[in-house]
């Protein structure tokens, strides 16, 4: 079942329901490690993802019961620090347990981390932050030991470049320290401040998140507690996307529009009409062709790199020639080929592709190399000229909830196949 047979020439049209964000659920699942009390957690997505969040957390102890996308999880069993190879090999988002199991146990041994082949994803502002509270970091040859003799000692800490993942890393370690932590040049995504807003529902006290210095002063001990996982921006912009592509009219739901407004920004560029209410973002494109718009990819607030595939077919489909260049990745651009098979016209720079649109693409035996390519495959062939195969879906299911159930409620005719 990993691969995708989809009928094109349709046009998507109707409501689709937002599922949890992955890139927040990740790593509030991986905090639950801090706490020895009992903690709920809902609107979890359904992804393989989080399901090997799920098993690694079990595989070190803590006990957890999955029901209708709430976990209860009590990680007052968890009783190593070492988490499997097997399954840290499978998902980047396992460097986030370092932190928290270093600060439980005084000691952490972990596995350089999978993920996405997007480009190099170096650990070393991780495990720098580390260092500067006071961890003792011995790397190997595919593992980190990671050692503190006292508690970690809170500190000024300047990011040399803006990471999300080790916004996190340091943020989840400083929690439980003494004294004051400021992190500044922090990451300033949605998801840190639901990270933020999650430690601090468990007594941790954080502020700043959101904005490029966060300071955390550290506390004794963290308690239980109940938290919402926020909406998936990245999910959100793909559908809208999907109604833009096939001159449609799509409503998303659960969703939450401060979130995407560099996303929304561009959409109305390309000519499409956007409503938004407090919890829902429309988008109709009115059967009109889109227009090309020109995108550079930089941290939030600016415009997501995860959003940067959806809008180089969008581009490709479209009236005119535009840019996209790529800032955080340099691997990023694997799926053009893909699209070039299926007809798009788009020349290949080093860090930047120029998309000259075509009125149709045309259907293609295509294999998905990423999360965000797979989704961006799958959508190309809702709109291509035939019968379109998307392999290696299994990427897709990594960050999408049911994304060929939801789009086959929009129009869609997507078919599993062996």
């Amino acid at each position: 079942m990993n691969k995708l047979y989809i009928e094109g020439n349709k046009k998507l049209n109707g409501n689709v329901l937002i599922s949890g964000s992955k890139n927040a659920a990740l790593p509030i699942l991986f905090m639950t490690i801090l706490t020895k009390e009992k903690i709920k957690i809902s609107n979890i997505p359904q992804l393989t993802d989080i399901n090997i969040a799920i098993k690694l957390l079990k595989s070190l102890g803590t006990k957890i019961v999955n029901k209708n996308k709430i976990l209860y999880i009590d990680p007052s069993t968890l009783n190593t620090f070492s988490p499997p190879y097997y399954l840290v090999k499978k998902i980047r988002a396992s460097i986030w347990m370092l932190g928290p199991l270093l600060t439980r146990f005084g000691k952490a041994k972990i596995f350089f981390p999978g993920g996405c082949k997007i480009g190099l994803r170096p650990i070393n502002l991780h495990l720098n932050g580390l260092a500067k509270l006071g961890a003792k970091i011995i790397k190997k040859d595919n593992y980190i030991i990671a050692s503190i003799d006292q508690p970690l000692i809170g500190k000024y800490i300047y990011m040399e470049k803006i990471s999300v993942g080790a916004t996190i890393t340091i943020m989840s370690a400083a929690t439980l320290s003494i004294g004051m932590t400021i992190i500044e040049n922090a990451a300033k995504e949605p998801e840190i401040i639901d990270v933020a807003k999650f430690l601090n529902t468990l007594g941790a006290e954080i502020t700043g998140a959101g904005s490029n210095k966060i300071y955390i002063k550290g506390v004794l001990k963290l308690h239980g507690g109940y938290h919402k996982i926020i909406p998936d921006r990245i999910e959100t912009g793909t559908f809208l996307i999907a109604a833009a592509i096939s001159r449609g009219l799509v409503t998303c739901h659960n969703t939450e529009p401060k979130y995407l407004t560099n996303i929304l920004k561009k959409l109305s560029e390309a000519g499409a009409n956007i409503k938004t209410g407090k919890n829902w973002i429309q988008l109709d494109m009115k059967e009109k062709k889109p227009m090309a718009v020109n995108i550079s990819t930089s941290p939030y607030p600016g415009f997501p790199t995860d959003m940067q595939p959806q809008f180089a077919l969008l581009n490709s489909i479209s009236k005119g020639k535009s840019v996209i260049i790529e800032n955080i990745f340099e691997n990023r651009f694997a799926y053009t080929s893909e699209l070039i098979k299926m007809g798009a016209k788009i020349e290949i720079k080093k860090k930047y592709i120029i998309c000259n649109g075509v009125s149709k693409l045309s259907a293609e035996n295509l294999i998905a190399t990423d999360l965000r390519s797979s989704a961006t495959l799958i959508l190309a062939g809702c709109i291509a000229k035939g019968i379109t195969v998307v392999n290696n879906i299994h990427h897709c299911k990594r960050g999408y909830e049911s994304f060929p159930i939801k789009l086959n409620k929009l129009g869609a005719n997507i078919q599993h196949m062996q």
